[in-house]
């Protein structure tokens, strides 16, 4: 049975993290927002977020409908998806440990959100442009070195080699990573230039991630969403130094 996908339209947000893992698993799945135009897919959204009668209504997208089962929050989804393609070791360590690492990655997610929406969400970025600016300097100086350092030990302590993050497989913390990489890339081209020379066991994993055949695909197709200034990661050159 096919996954339905549910998620904002016309942007990648925390929905890439879960297309790149059923993309790598080959899965079909049916992606509500490139299925449908604009303000359909906006509605269906809507709609499904708590069907009549379902004890468990997710609190937002992204969430996916695998058979009677409706999972929100991107790393409970991944934890589903993980076990169920293989995209994730087989012991409870290994596949707890994968999780804590899709976490922090969720973390960081935030902290990046956060740099263009210091005070609300439900504000325009223009309206705290200049909160902005000061939380994005700090991002840039102390969280990006912080976590990248973080992610380059966790590679260097694999102690099946530092290619994956974990064990000597594939799983769905290195499709994430690289999707992290590749967003703050977008939106902080000058900071990330500079900090990723310090992890090069990080660059290393996220190129690694965009050679792997299914992904590569993907990348290079009309489903994957072009970043852009509506999603999570933002260019904006005033926050970028």
């Amino acid at each position: 049975m096919a996954y339905t996908l549910y998620y904002w339209p016309g942007l990648q947000g925390r929905g890439e993290f879960v297309r790149l893992a059923l993309e790598e698993a080959g899965a079909e799945y049916r992606d509500v927002a490139k299925d449908s135009d604009e303000e359909t897919a906006a509605a269906l959204v809507m709609e499904q977020m708590a069907p009549a009668g379902l004890a468990t209504p997710p609190f937002a997208p992204p969430y996916l409908v695998d058979g009677k089962l409706v999972i929100g929050q991107t790393s409970a989804i991944l934890l589903h998806l993980g076990a169920k393609h293989g995209l994730a070791p087989k012991s409870e360590n290994g596949r707890l440990w994968v999780h804590q690492i899709q976490l922090t990655i969720a973390d960081m997610v935030t902290e990046a959100h956060d740099t263009h929406h210091p005070i609300a969400s439900s504000l325009y970025y223009e309206d705290q442009k200049a909160e902005a600016v000061k939380r994005a300097a700090d991002f840039r100086k102390t969280r990006i070195p912080k976590y990248l350092a973080w992610f380059e030990d966790v590679l260097t302590r694999n102690p099946k080699g530092p290619r994956f993050l974990v064990g000597a497989r594939l799983s769905y913390a290195d499709l994430s990573l690289f999707q992290l990489v590749s967003g703050l890339s977008y939106a902080f081209p000058k900071a990330m230039a500079r900090e990723i020379e310090k992890a090069p066991k990080v660059a290393a994993l996220a190129e690694m991630v965009a050679q792997r055949p299914r992904v590569a695909a993907y990348l290079a197709s009309d489903r994957r969403i072009p970043f852009n200034e509506y999603g999570i990661f933002r260019h904006y050159p005033a926050l970028d130094g």
